[in-house]
């Protein structure tokens, strides 16, 4: 085919035949699309619970309690007795459901109906005389959550509750009181207040240690929702707390040779043993 500008010779425009009759877009460099970065907002702790219904098995009232959000929390680690320890909010704090009519307080699993004497108990023992408060707050404050705490083990004591059940509130009030003093841990002038936090954070764990003990003599498992080697183990772990090396290494003699524990606890248990022989090492 012959150009559109063909011919244009014969005109002396030879030159301009070939020419474009069109100029080619100027090529330009894509632009740099500037991406915007919004800020991730921080997590704060009220992003992690939310208030659940409950309906008070003693008074029948409809309440709500702050719960942990299911899989929200990101686990850190597991200290030797099992507290988990979750990034930005300090599970424990939520593991209570308290009345705030009647007063009837419990662990989140304990907190369902139960026997009518047991009802009755806590109605004469507990709702007759208790002035209970109203946590209005977007989270509860760790003075809020030990007040909650020891108000479910005084209604465990009142109701005659299962030794496991005392023992269980107990070793959770230990491990909320130990986050407490975490969260104390580089506040100038709190040297003193997270000395008392942990004198009694001993104590319940002392009684935790009994309370299970006891437990183990004389009530079937699942105990707690936790199988026979998960309790042995706490008790194992208790107890070379307190001292109390042989019991520590009768317990973990029973997990050890197990044909149900899972490997995981029994690594655990092994740690404990390690421990134990490191002690006796240093005492000789």
């Amino acid at each position: 085919m012959s150009g559109l500008l063909s011919g244009l010779a014969n005109l002396g425009l030879g030159d301009l035949e070939n020419a474009q009759i069109y100029e080619e877009p100027e090529k330009k460099e894509p632009a740099e699309v500037k991406k915007e970065v919004k800020a991730v907002p921080e997590m704060q702790e009220k992003d992690y619970v939310y208030d659940r219904s409950f309906e008070c098995p003693v008074c029948g009232t409809k309440i709500t309690s702050k719960v942990m959000k299911t899989g929200k929390a990101k686990l850190l680690r597991m200290d030797k007795d099992l507290r988990p320890v979750h990034e930005g909010v300090d599970t424990q704090k939520y593991e209570v459901v308290a009345c705030t009519r009647c007063g009837f307080t419990a662990l989140n699993r304990y907190f369902q109906p139960m026997p009518s004497g047991q009802v009755k108990l806590i109605r004469e023992k507990i709702s007759d005389h208790v002035r209970m408060k109203r946590y209005n707050g977007e989270i509860y404050s760790y003075e809020e959550a030990l007040e909650r705490y020891k108000l479910a083990l005084v209604c465990a004591i009142v109701k005659q509750g299962k030794a496991s059940e005392r023992a269980y509130i107990c070793l959770k009030t230990s491990w909320l009181l130990r986050g407490w003093q975490e969260a104390l841990m580089g506040e100038k002038g709190q040297e003193a207040r997270i000395a008392e936090l942990k004198e009694e954070e001993k104590e319940y764990r002392q009684n935790a240690l009994e309370g299970f003990i006891t437990a183990v003599g004389k009530e079937d498992f699942p105990m707690c929702g936790m199988e026979m080697s998960t309790v042995s183990y706490l008790i194992a772990a208790l107890a070379i707390e307190f001292g109390k090396t042989d019991l520590a290494s009768q317990e973990i003699s029973s997990i050890l040779t197990s044909k149900t524990a899972g490997a995981r606890i029994k690594e655990k248990a092994r740690d404990l043993k390690d421990e134990i022989l490191a002690q006796h090492k240093k005492e000789k």
